[in-house]
């Protein structure tokens, strides 16, 4: 560009004048200006800033590699599709109340906690819980946290007590674990005094391993009376969830006529390997996120809804 001289004749002082402008402009649009505060915007607009769109590439990428990187650990566990993503929890948490032909005598007067096999939902969305603790198995862990699906684990200290540290790994990991009592026994046959030991017992040893008192317990067999209640009541929890399907290796059971999944079911399954089933832990969840997934249902993190 030819710089413009002050004793140049040929430029009339109109030209000038639109020389200038020409190099303001051509500064600007180059950077070279001398000012550079931002121009302010006319009333009502708000300024565009690099920033949040760099941001936002930033966190679209993010998304991608995660998916690619759950599209890869599909893969490698040999599911047939890669696993749905669960929709954001809930801003506002579900009215849970007691299953109807569950209860009680004197259940909401007592106000005792409310039991219950699905959460009220829209969203196709199930929920996985895993029950006692008697199998441990490293490469349970590693799917599950390779695949990125919630679950929650309800445990018996009767089965867990050889090995505290494979469900402190468990929790580390993101998984809340609940009480399943002590000794796993039916509980309607004990006295309500028995029923409080077998349940606030199982607190005491979930704090004192793992720092934390539930809020969520499972009557092992699903049996449970107006003691039961009462006794959970008194230690703490505040929810008995049960569920709607059972999961195993080989088969699916299920609680309703129709043999469906259905919107917010919670879904059972054991701690268990090839001494109890023909196959392992990673086998059960293969079948488990295969008919899920192939039904359009995500897995959902209980605690989120509660």
């Amino acid at each position: 560009m030819r710089v413009v001289g002050q004793n140049d004749k040929k430029w009339t002082r109109v030209g000038v004048r639109t020389g200038l402008a020409v190099l303001a402009l051509a500064a600007l649009a180059s950077g070279c200006g001398q000012d550079r505060r931002p121009v302010e915007p006319a009333g009502g607009q708000q300024p565009l800033q690099a920033p949040p769109a760099r941001a936002l590439d930033s966190y679209a990428g993010k998304l991608r590699a995660a998916q690619a990187a759950r599209a890869a650990a599909a893969k490698r566990w040999g599911l047939k599709k890669v696993p749905l993503a669960a929709p954001p929890p809930p801003a506002k948490k579900p009215a849970i109340t007691t299953r109807e032909g569950f209860e009680v005598d004197g259940h909401e007067r007592l106000e005792l906690p409310p039991v219950f096999t699905t959460v009220p939902v829209e969203e196709k969305v199930v929920f996985l819980t895993i029950d006692d603790g008697a199998e441990k198995d490293p490469e349970f862990l590693r799917m599950m946290s390779e695949l990125k699906v919630p679950y929650s684990a309800f445990l018996s200290d009767y089965v867990v007590n050889d090995d505290y540290g494979y469900f402190k790994d468990m929790q580390k990991r993101g998984v809340s674990l609940h009480n399943h009592t002590l000794h796993h026994p039916y509980l309607p046959a004990l006295s309500r005094a028995r029923q409080k030991r077998e349940i606030c017992g199982m607190q005491d040893v979930i704090e004192e391993h793992y720092g934390t008192r539930p809020v969520l317990f499972r009557p092992p067999y699903g049996n449970y009376d107006k003691n039961t209640l009462r006794a959970a009541k008194s230690c703490g929890i505040t929810h008995v969830p049960l569920w709607n399907e059972e999961v195993f290796v080989g088969h699916w059971e299920y609680r309703e006529w129709d043999r469906k999944i259905h919107p917010g079911d919670i879904v059972l399954s054991h701690f268990r390997g090839r001494d109890d089933w023909e196959g392992t832990m990673p086998d059960m969840i293969r079948r488990f996120l295969d008919k899920v997934t192939a039904e359009g249902y995500a897995v959902g993190r209980l605690e989120d809804y509660l």
